[in-house]
C-alpha cells in the first residue's frame, strides 16, 4: 500500500536535493518556509510527508480496531461481542461444546469461532465473561494455551466475572512469570442495547497504569470502562465493588423473594396481607418485587455461584456470621433454580407478582 502511495511521486517530482530534505524536515521556521516560496511543487511533498507522519502516528497509537476475544457468548458476553463489531472490532470466541442456541446468538452477535491458541495468537485483548464458577478454571486454560502457542506474545486478560477479591487474585496470580497482563474488571448492569451501557469499572496493580489506561481506551470500541484509582486500588478492587453492588441489588431480591415464599408458606392469606402493606407503607418495593423477581427466575441458576462469591468477600472482610446471609441467598436461588419451570414455588412467586401488579394498577386508575 506505501509503495502505491508513493509511486505518483517518484514519477513526476525530481529527487529532492539535500538542501530541500532538511527544509521538508523542518515543518516550522524560516527555512522551510523560505523553501516552500521558492519551489511550490515541494508543498506537495511536504503534505505527502505530513499525512504519512499522521497516520503512522495514528497507527502506533492503536487507532486501528483491535481484535478482541469475548469469553463466552452468553447473554451479556455475546451484547459486548456484539458491540465491539459494530464498533468495526474483529470478535474471537470459543463455541466447542456451546450449544445450537449459544452458538447462533455468537454469529448473530458477529463473533467468529477460534481455538484458544488462535486467540492467543491473534488477540490483543481477553475479556472472560462467564459464570462465577469457571473464571479460574478458564484463566488456567488459556494460560495453558497462551503457554503453548504464543509465549513471549504480549496479551492483555480482563477478567469480567461476578467474583470476589481473592478469586480475582488467584486468576491473576495463573499469569504471573507470563506476557500475559491481567485486569481485574467488574460489570455493572445488563447487557448492552442501543441506548445503553453497562459499566465496566476497572483496576490494575499499581505498576500497571498504563495497562488500566489501554482497557479505558477501550471506550471508542463501544465499552464504558470507568478506571478504579486512589488510594489502596490495585486488583480485587473492581470486584470488590461488583460484589457490594451485587449484594445489595441481587440480595434485595432474594430478600422479598424469601419473605414472599415464607409468608406464604404461613397461609396464603398471610402473603396477600403482606402484598397490601407494602402497598400501603412501602410501595416503591412492592413496585422493585413486580420487575425483580419476574427478571431473576431464568438468572437463578447463575446467582447461585454468585451469591456464594459474596458470601467469600464478606467472610474476608467482616467474619463467619454476616457472609451467612449471602450464603441463604446462594441456597434460595438453587431452590427456585429446582422449581423451575413450573414448580410450586414458582406458582407462588407469580401470582403475587401478578396480584400486586393489578393492585398497583388498580390504585393508580383511582387516583
Amino acid at each position: 500500500m506505501l509503495s502505491r502511495i508513493l509511486s505518483p511521486c517518484t514519477r513526476t517530482c525530481r529527487s529532492p536535493s539535500p538542501s530541500s530534505v532538511a527544509g521538508i524536515a523542518s515543518v516550522s521556521g524560516r527555512s522551510h518556509v523560505s523553501l516552500v516560496a521558492r519551489r511550490p511543487y515541494r508543498s506537495l511533498l511536504l503534505s505527502f510527508y505530513t499525512h504519512l507522519a499522521t497516520y503512522t502516528t495514528m497507527a502506533s497509537n492503536g487507532s486501528s480496531a483491535p481484535t478482541i476475544a469475548v469469553i463466552a457468548p452468553g447473554a451479556m458476553g455475546a451484547a459486548v461481542g456484539h458491540r465491539l463489531t459494530k464498533s468495526g472490532c474483529t470478535v474471537l470466541t470459543t463455541l466447542e461444546g456451546r450449544s445450537p442456541a449459544t452458538i447462533e446468538r455468537a454469529r448473530a452477535a458477529g463473533m467468529h469461532d477460534a481455538s484458544l491458541a488462535d486467540i492467543a495468537r491473534r488477540a490483543q485483548w481477553v475479556l472472560s465473561i462467564l459464570p462465577p464458577s469457571a473464571a479460574l478454571a478458564f484463566a488456567e486454560s488459556f494460560g495453558k494455551a497462551h503457554a503453548e502457542a504464543a509465549e513471549g506474545r504480549g496479551i492483555a486478560f480482563a477478567d469480567c466475572n461476578a467474583v470476589s477479591p481473592q478469586t480475582a487474585k488467584k486468576v491473576a496470580q495463573v499469569f504471573q512469570g507470563s506476557t500475559v497482563r491481567f485486569v481485574d474488571a467488574g460489570i455493572i448492569g445488563g447487557p448492552p442495547s442501543d441506548g445503553y451501557d453497562p459499566a465496566f469499572y476497572a483496576s490494575a496493580e499499581p505498576g500497571d497504569v498504563d495497562l488500566l489506561e489501554e482497557f479505558v481506551g477501550l471506550s471508542k470500541w463501544g465499552l464504558r470502562v470507568i478506571p478504579l484509582k486512589g488510594e489502596g486500588a490495585g486488583i480485587g478492587d473492581a470486584s470488590a465493588l461488583k460484589m457490594s453492588y451485587a449484594g445489595i441489588t441481587k440480595g434485595f431480591t432474594g430478600l422479598t423473594t424469601t419473605m414472599i415464599l415464607a409468608a406464604h408458606a404461613s397461609s396464603p392469606a398471610t402473603a396477600q396481607a403482606l402484598l397490601h402493606e407494602l402497598h400501603d407503607s412501602q410501595p416503591f418495593v412492592l413496585n422493585r418485587i413486580t420487575k425483580g423477581v419476574p427478571g431473576m427466575l431464568p438468572k437463578a441458576y447463575r446467582w447461585v455461584g454468585e451469591m456464594e462469591e459474596i458470601s467469600a468477600f464478606v467472610r474476608d472482610g467482616l467474619g463467619e456470621g454476616e457472609a451467612h446471609i449471602h450464603h441463604g441467598f446462594a441456597h434460595l436461588y438453587e431452590r427456585i433454580e429446582k422449581a423451575l419451570p413450573e414448580g410450586d414455588e414458582i406458582a407462588v412467586l407469580k401470582k403475587f407478582v401478578e396480584d400486586a401488579k393489578a393492585v398497583i394498577q388498580a390504585a393508580e386508575k383511582t387516583n
